[in-house]
């Protein structure tokens, strides 16, 4: 079974990716389950196979404990890590040949907390990939784009697992955007120029410093624009997953 998570700041898409990606798959004909680990969830725009909420509820922890919503999502990140094992034996009985896995809202919660690497290695033993989706509408301006490239090396080196990243949303902002976009990810050089063009004064050097730091580095974060609205963009994403899950095969082979 391959394994794939899928990691986000708020609002970046996260749950609509997840049952988009599902569904294209079962388009496919693809043997996909899908598992839902946000205990806080009120409608998810797909039916997940597995949900946490049958084990913790985020309401519940609240009460329970007399605790705000950012206490609750951190103990319930704990309890969550409790369970790995329920979890797995669940996704053994459905015996997928790729789960997708739909990490909470608050990325910080998994990425962050000793919990969510905990989680990863437990319930992804075998090929496992992580996808970082970009907000297109958030990372818009240099500045902002700067601020989700650092985010996503941050998430990168907490879990050093094999990284794609995407442009989520992408139907919600110009063609012309989006193709900047990508152009700052394919070129360092042409996102220091829109660095040296659009931002001043401190924004500028902080960002500038930053993205050189990530640079030298080597890490390089080459986008896929993507829509879960209308699938445009879900061929080009699966196919790089599909290369570093399965070598570029398909998951179920018929």
């Amino acid at each position: 079974m391959r394994t794939l998570f899928i990691i986000g700041t708020a609002g970046s898409g996260k749950s609509l990716f997840t049952g988009a990606y599902a569904e294209w798959l079962k388009g496919q004909k693809q043997n996909v389950a899908t598992l839902n680990l946000d205990p806080g969830a009120i409608d998810l725009p797909y039916t997940p196979d597995i949900d946490i909420r049958e084990w913790i509820n985020l309401y519940d922890l609240m009460e329970d404990y007399h605790l705000g919503p950012n206490g609750a999502m951190i103990l319930a990140s704990d309890l969550i890590a409790n369970e790995a094992e329920s979890i797995r034996e669940e996704v053994e009985n459905l015996e997928p040949d790729i789960l997708v896995v739909d990490t909470p809202g608050q990325m910080e919660v998994f990425a962050f907390r000793a919990s969510g690497p905990f989680i990863v290695k437990e319930i992804g033993e075998e090929e496992k990939a992580i996808v970082y989706l970009f907000d297109s509408v958030f990372s818009s301006n240099p500045l902002n784009y700067v601020s989700n490239l650092f985010l996503s090396a941050a998430v990168y080196n907490r879990f050093f697992t094999p990284q794609i990243n995407v442009l989520s949303k992408c139907d919600l902002i110009p063609r012309e955007k989006v193709d900047q976009i990508v152009d700052w990810s394919a070129s360092p050089l042409k996102l220091e120029d829109a660095i040296e063009r659009e931002l001043h004064g401190d924004k500028r050097l902080l960002s500038r410093d930053l993205m050189r730091a990530i640079y030298r580095l080597g890490l390089r974060f080459l986008l896929i624009p993507v829509s879960a609205k209308t699938y445009e963009g879900m061929v080009n994403v699966n196919a790089a997953i599909e290369r570093v899950l399965a070598a570029g095969d398909r998951y179920t082979i018929e």
